[in-house]
This record gives structure tokens, C-alpha cells and sequence, in this order.
């Protein structure tokens, strides 16, 4: 059986996967060989360099293994009417994004980088106020598998948590949910909103100017989910109309952030260049997921991880 990959992991991971399935052929390599894809049965990627011209090649494929848990990009249509199973690594993210949230919101809070400024400058200040995360009330926009680890870790602070997911269903760690549907009824109750929302049609342009008019002006939006939640323009009116005080965003639409674009200048936003999910354990997770996946695809079994409903898209 033929597996390609163009994730290349370090020579450990791909001695742990020859080790544990000796009977598999293995080939890491950048981009497809065309005169492979027709003999694979698995595919192993990000997501992002598969097409439907791909697809058709790889007339053996029958399962595509996504290391991520975007999937906004993938030729779902192409793969559906094959009847091809898809699993991605949801959940690997949780921790260094939740982590990630958190030490962003206690940089804002801490000052960090007006102390690291001054540090650079020599300036002794002890009049900067700063703040605590501590009986702050925290929203969570797409409380899934990382939404509930970003909440579990704002309760170690002591922080109230809301939840906003499909089903309005209860998560542990969210002491109150709400759907889509009442997402402005969360909203004007929040010190912080974090997005972790997936790209979907239904999450495309969600929020919305009434969403910001919405909010507290002094809360914080945190985006670590996708850049095309919001029209960037709509953030840029409402945080120079004073309508929230901050906004910390690691996801954007386009990427990468283009340079001279205001929202490097703008005193009240933070840029990070989407590394929220980065961690070194990142890929040590994904290929977990694909190694307890492949011994359930090797018995002809059901019980996987990260099945995608192709029609839904995640």
C-alpha cells in the first residue's frame, strides 16, 4: 500500500511510522509526483495543495489524512463524489492555542509591551496601570475542542465564561452557551471575545457593525480562528470610533498581512503572523492521530478520528 505525504517530519516521526506499520510504503516529498498519485491509496497533507486535477489522478485514492484543521481549501465536491474519507488532526491545536490566548490577554492586561518599551528606552515608570484577568468575563465564538481548553484555562483565573457554538449544546469549562443565533445577546456582557471560528459560509463576514457597537468599550476581541470572520474595514471603524479598546489578531484575510496596512500602526491592535496553533509538538500529535487511524483503516474498521462531513466541510 502506498502512502505519499508532502508533509516531510523529522527522520524520528518517520522512523516511528515505518516501525509501526513495516508492511507500508512511505514516500515524503514536496508537492505530488504525478506518476505516484495513481498508485496511492493515502494522501497525507495540510490541505492546502490539494485540487480536483489532483483528485482525479489519484484513481486508488481512498483516504486523505489532513494534518490541520482548516479545511476551507480543500475540493470537497471532487472528493465527495468519489466517496473518499477524510480525517484532519482537530483538536491537536488546543493547547498552544488556548495558551496562546491567554498569554495575549495577559500581555494587554500586564502592559507587556509598553514595559518592554520602556525597558529598551531605560524609562522607570510605576504609574502604569495595570489590570487583571481575575472576575473578567470571557466569550468564547466557537466553543469546540479549543474553545473549551481557552475557557478551561481562563477558570484557572477566575474568569466567567460564555460559550457561543451551533447547538447551544453545554461545554465544560462554559458556564453559560449561547448559538449563533443570540450571538448579540452574549456580546455587551463581555471583558474579552476570543473567535476560534472556523471558514464557513455560515461564519463568513459574521460580525458585523452592530456586533462591535455591541460590545463594551473596553473590551477586548481576540481573532485566532479565520481571518474572514470579519470585514477588516469594520474592525478599523470600530476600533477608531472607540467602539472596544483592543483587538489582538493572529488570522487575516488575505495572508500574509501586507505591509504599510494600518492594522501594523494602529496603537490598539496587536499583529501576530498566525502562529497561535504553532508548537513543537505539533506534528508528533498529527501523525498520532493518523498512526491510531491507520490501524483502524488496516481491520476495515469505523471507529476514526476527526471524521469530516464532506458536506458540511469540517
Amino acid at each position: 500500500m502506498l502512502i505519499l505525504s508532502t508533509i516531510i517530519p523529522n527522520e524520528g516521526i518517520q522512523t516511528k511510522m515505518k516501525d509501526a506499520f513495516p508492511e507500508l510504503n512511505f514516500i515524503y516529498q514536496e508537492g505530488w509526483m504525478d506518476e505516484r498519485l495513481s498508485e496511492a491509496e493515502i494522501l497525507i497533507t495540510y490541505g492546502e495543495d490539494l485540487t480536483e486535477k489532483i483528485i482525479g489522478k489519484a484513481a486508488n485514492l481512498k483516504w486523505i489524512m489532513v494534518m490541520s484543521a482548516g479545511m476551507e481549501l480543500m475540493p470537497f465536491k471532487a472528493i465527495e463524489e468519489r466517496g473518499i474519507l477524510v480525517t484532519n488532526a482537530k483538536g491537536i491545536h488546543k493547547i498552544p492555542m488556548a495558551e496562546y490566548t491567554i498569554g495575549m490577554l495577559l500581555q494587554y492586561e500586564k502592559k507587556l509591551k509598553l514595559l518592554m518599551k520602556n525597558e529598551r528606552e531605560e524609562m522607570w515608570d510605576r504609574k502604569i496601570e495595570v489590570g487583571e484577568l481575575n472576575g473578567k468575563t470571557m466569550l468564547v465564538l466557537g466553543a469546540g475542542a479549543i474553545g473549551g481548553e481557552v475557557a478551561r484555562l481562563g477558570k484557572a483565573f477566575r474568569m466567567t465564561t460564555l460559550g457561543v457554538n451551533r447547538s447551544g449544546k453545554p461545554v465544560e469549562s462554559i458556564d453559560r452557551l449561547y448559538t449563533l443565533d443570540n450571538l448579540l445577546e452574549a456580546i455587551p456582557g463581555a471583558d474579552y471575545i476570543v473567535s476560534v471560528l472556523p471558514s464557513t459560509d455560515e461564519t463568513k463576514d459574521l460580525l458585523q457593525k452592530e456586533h462591535f457597537k455591541a460590545m463594551k468599550e473596553s473590551a477586548v476581541f481576540v481573532n485566532i480562528g479565520r481571518g474572514d470572520l470579519i470585514d477588516e474595514e469594520v474592525l478599523i471603524e470600530a476600533l477608531e470610533a472607540g467602539e472596544l479598546a483592543h483587538a489582538i489578531l493572529d488570522v487575516f484575510d488575505p495572508e500574509p498581512l501586507e505591509k504599510g496596512h494600518p492594522f501594523w500602526r494602529m496603537e490598539n491592535v496587536t499583529v501576530t503572523p498566525h502562529l497561535s496553533s504553532k508548537s513543537g509538538e505539533y506534528l508528533p500529535r498529527t501523525f498520532a492521530i493518523f498512526e491510531k487511524n491507520m490501524r483502524e483503516y488496516l481491520k476495515s474498521g469505523k471507529d476514526f478520528i476527526n471524521v469530516i462531513d464532506l458536506s458540511r466541510g469540517y
